[in-house]
């Protein structure tokens, strides 16, 4: 880990790269959120204007699921590891009302995540596997005509069902990132200070962090 002394000793968090990364996965969240609710409900197709129309919204909306896949999928194989989730976790997840009210110093150490990220974490693979899936076989253009009817009817039900935990589980995640001051820092600097790290994710903090380091 890095210190930054020119941004009074913040720790980087974050490189340029994975910043870009996330930043895409949260760009082609935003547009595949709004064209497939255009798609979704007759009441909500007036935001298929925002893509150009109905057919442009039916066009694209499957291809930006593709770049949000392999854009995640890096992101996934990248920080695996840190979102296993250990003894600590399930220690922090019982001290859940300690963390809505701000009262982290009774809860175990945190690594880099702590449980609830690892829980967002773990529900954004499952989703994305499963719109992915189900998006190939209601994909009309290229791949429906070689499933059978029930299919089709199965993997739309499977891919609004997912979509929706997805869309709640990012509004929650989002919701966090805001009301934990310091966090919307972490991805568009990169950067953290020591104090938040170390309020935040204490065990992150003692493994990485030595006084000294340039």
């Amino acid at each position: 880990m890095r210190i930054d002394k020119r941004r009074e000793a913040t720790i980087r968090r974050y490189s340029a790269g994975e910043r870009t990364n996330h930043w895409i996965v949260a760009l082609t969240f935003v547009l595949l959120a709004l064209s497939g609710l255009a798609l979704f409900h007759p009441s909500m197709f007036w935001m298929s204007a925002l893509f150009g129309g109905g057919t442009w919204t039916r066009i694209l909306h499957p291809f930006l699921g593709v770049v949000m896949f392999v854009a995640f999928l890096i992101l996934a194989v990248k920080f695996w590891h840190h979102n296993l989730m250990t003894w600590s976790d399930r220690e922090w997840l019982r001290h859940g009302r300690e963390v809505l009210t701000n009262h982290e110093e009774n809860l175990p150490d945190v690594g880099r995540y702590n449980a609830g990220q690892k829980l967002l974490f773990f529900l954004m693979v499952a989703c994305l596997v499963l719109l992915l899936l189900s998006g190939i076989v209601i994909w009309r253009t290229y791949f429906s005509a070689f499933f059978p009817i029930w299919a089709l009817r199965v993997a739309s039900v499977v891919h609004a069902v997912c979509a929706f935990a997805l869309i709640c589980g990012i509004i929650v995640h989002i919701y966090a990132a805001v009301w934990v001051k310091g966090s919307v820092q972490a991805m568009t600097r990169g950067t953290v200070t020591p104090g938040w790290a170390w309020k935040h994710h204490r065990a992150w903090f003692r493994e990485n962090f030595r006084p000294g380091d340039k």
